[in-house]
């Protein structure tokens, strides 16, 4: 894996390459990664893994005609072939009005924020190992817990750079460590699973083993000996955890190739009100630490924070050049992409903001409703927002969460739940999709 300024050297000459090659434009992303996981199961260790890769990327621009390639050989030969190869694919090539660079105006110029992204940390395998089965006999120690499916930890770290003709020519790194552990309390019939997990930038913030083991072995207690629910009308609350993926579904929703595409049930909504007046959504890549925090996009466009949703009414698209040209806009600095094809349009790190009232006076008026801990499967239609999921979690009983329950379905319409809406005041900073326990009015449950 290159450092930084290497990386951004290697980017710059393929750049020059393509250049030389008669490309009119060009980028070059480089991507490098390494990490470290260990896997622990009933004490023992399971699996050690080491893996490192780093990968060049080339995007070349004859006129409109534009191709990618990419490779991890970055050898002067082998990218003096990729150069030869990517102008031969784009002169044949059919023209796409929209392609090309990024508007020089929007690049990044100056030194941009630092997001702190990377500890410099690098821990040992052994101290990965002890921390793993640390975690996992904390889970295992509770009465009930009959088996589990495992711990692991992982500590990784990642170099990338981009450069592009217009001059632009930048690089940073993120390093990345997670724990996790899965679960099973009961026997027979009656087993029930259930896990917890936290990732972060720096490994001083990651979970202890005990909290994390803790979290697991009650979450999956918790669940045992399932009720039976009644199917019907009612309001449903979901748990931070799963909550995110309605927010997920916004985020989706509201891309620039969504739009351009007429694949989005927020078609035509810009500037409405999509939820009730005391919701806001800000989308920040400049959040120290952030799992998505970065200084530039995908495109070298400067990143800034944004209201997504501010007080209920969305303020419009995350873009990417592309998306933008064909939509008569400007680019927003969301684009993302891999080392091959071209750049798409992402949030970095979204937090739908904390309510004014705790998770039980969220709950407290509910006589009867439930409590969602787990979603299961895809049923959401992106084209009308029609939402169906499979779904378990907890009965709600005159205010309080109750008895379990697990195979049912929950259903409703995306513009519908978005308007009814409720957060509570208990958001945390721990995924890089954030909300607070949340409320939705009037959804349809079938029960088991």
């Amino acid at each position: 894996m290159l450092s930084v300024k290497d990386a951004e050297a290697r980017c710059a000459a393929l750049i020059e390459a393509a250049r030389t090659a008669g490309a009119d434009a060009a980028d070059a992303i480089y991507i490098g990664d390494g990490s470290t996981s260990v896997q622990v199961r009933l004490g023992a260790l399971e699996d050690v893994e080491r893996s490192e890769g780093e990968e060049i990327g080339l995007r070349l621009f004859v006129g409109r005609r534009s191709a990618s390639v990419s490779s991890s050989d970055l050898s002067r030969e082998a990218l003096l072939a990729l150069v030869e190869r990517a102008a031969a694919m784009a002169r044949e090539a059919p023209e796409d009005p929209y392609s090309g660079l990024a508007p020089e105006d929007r690049l990044l110029r100056d030194t941009g924020p630092d997001v702190a992204g990377d500890d410099g940390a690098d821990p040992l395998p052994t101290e990965l190992k002890a921390r793993a089965l640390a975690i996992e006999e904390i889970a295992r120690g509770f009465p009930g817990i009959t088996n589990s499916e495992g711990a692991g930890v992982s500590a990784g770290r990642s170099v990338i750079a981009l450069a592009t003709s217009h001059g632009f020519c930048r690089g940073y790194t993120t390093s990345g460590y997670s724990g996790s552990v899965s679960v099973i309390a009961g026997a027979g019939s009656g087993m029930q699973r259930d896990y917890a997990s936290h990732s972060v930038r720096h490994y001083a913030d990651l979970d202890e083993p005990e909290p994390l083991g803790r979290l697991a072995a009650e979450r999956a207690l918790a669940r045992m000996n399932p009720a039976k629910l009644a199917s019907g009308t009612m309001p449903v609350v979901f748990d931070p955890r799963v909550g995110a993926s309605l927010v997920g579904h916004l985020l989706s929703a509201i891309t620039g190739a969504a739009i351009a595409r007429k694949t989005s049930f927020l078609l035509g909504r810009e500037d409405e009100p999509i939820f009730g007046q005391g919701i806001t959504i800000r989308d920040d890549p400049h959040r120290p630490r952030g799992l998505r925090s970065k200084p530039f996009d995908a495109e070298g466009v400067a990143t800034s924070p944004r209201d997504l949703v501010r007080e209920g009414r969305l303020t419009g698209w995350l873009m990417d050049s592309a998306s933008a040209r064909q939509l008569g806009l400007e680019p927003t600095g969301h684009a993302t992409r891999g080392i091959g094809g071209s750049p798409s349009a992402g949030a970095t790190n979204v937090d739908l903001a904390a309510g004014a009232v705790s998770r039980a006076e969220l709950i407290g008026d509910i006589k009867h409703g439930l409590f969602v801990t787990e979603l299961i499967g895809q049923g959401v239609n992106p084209v009308t927002g029609d939402y169906s999921r499979g779904a378990s979690g907890f009965i709600i009983m005159d205010g309080e969460i109750t008895e379990p329950v697990a195979e049912i379905t929950i259903a409703s319409n995306l513009l519908d739940m978005f308007r009814t809406l409720a957060a509570a005041d208990d958001l945390e900073h721990r995924r890089a999709v954030n909300v607070p326990t949340l409320r939705v009015e009037g959804m349809t449950v079938a029960g088991a």
